[in-house]
Parts: structure tokens; sequence; C-alpha cells
């Protein structure tokens, strides 16, 4: 990724209908959606709400893997939006043998969100993100 500014994004709140989740973000006074998959939706609902899950969710497994292997999530960056389509880097770390990794991956807004929420690590939008997103009234 080119050298972009980044501007941290809080995440507001979620609603949900039975064919699409949205999730609010704020950043620098400015808030904006990002539309999902229902069942992404509920699966955030979870976490937020710390509901008792019965078995392990896909998140759940992710977490486990990076704790297994000492990776830790650094931060989410969304750091594209073509049409209404955004697009995010999960950026993580490992130290081994004295030697930090930084690992950047490519991944849905919507896991970053997940992962970054259940982890507490921050979230970024890129300036130019920013700039494109539609702003959203209450």
């Amino acid at each position: 990724m080119l050298s972009s500014e980044l501007v941290q994004v809080t995440f507001d709140k979620i609603m949900q209908t039975r064919t699409y989740t949205v999730v609010i973000l704020g950043a620098e006074g400015k808030r904006f959606a990002i539309y999902t998959d229902p069942s992404i939706g509920r699966t955030l609902q979870m976490y937020l709400t710390g509901a008792e899950k019965i078995r392990p969710l896909t998140h759940d497994l992710i977490d486990s893997i990076f704790q297994g292997y000492n990776v830790r999530i650094k931060q989410v960056v969304i750091n594209d939006i073509q049409d209404t389509v955004y697009f995010a880097r999960l950026y993580l770390e490992q130290h081994h043998d004295n030697i930090r990794h930084i690992m950047e991956i490519d991944a849905r807004p919507s896991d970053c969100i997940t992962l970054a929420l259940m982890n507490n690590v921050p979230v970024y939008c890129t300036r130019e993100v920013l700039e494109k997103t539609v702003p959203i009234e209450e």
C-alpha cells in the first residue's frame, strides 16, 4: 500500500434487517455505513453483547490460531472503496527468534472489524477512503 494518512475510526452501532447488516463507523465527526451479510451482523452482535456460544465461531477459530502461533493483531486499515464495496487490510505481528514479522492480509472489513473488537485493536481508514464515503445522518 502506498503511504497514506490514516484516520482512526470508531465503531458506532450496528443495525440489522433480514437481508443485510449496516455497521456504522465514525471518524472526524463523519459517520458512514458499511453494508454486510446478516450473518456477520449476528456474529458482531454476539461479540458486542458477550453472548454465550455453544461452539466456537469462525472468528474464534481464527483468533485461537493467532494465539497458538503468537500472532497479534496490530491494526485494521480500511484502505479502499469501489462503488459501495469497502476493502480492508489486517496487520498482524509475530515475534520469532528475536525477529519481528509484520504481515498484511487482505480481508473483508466486516471480518476485520469483528477481530478488532474481539482483540481491542484500533481500526483506521485512509484519508482518501474517508473523503469518498457518503456521510449518514441519524
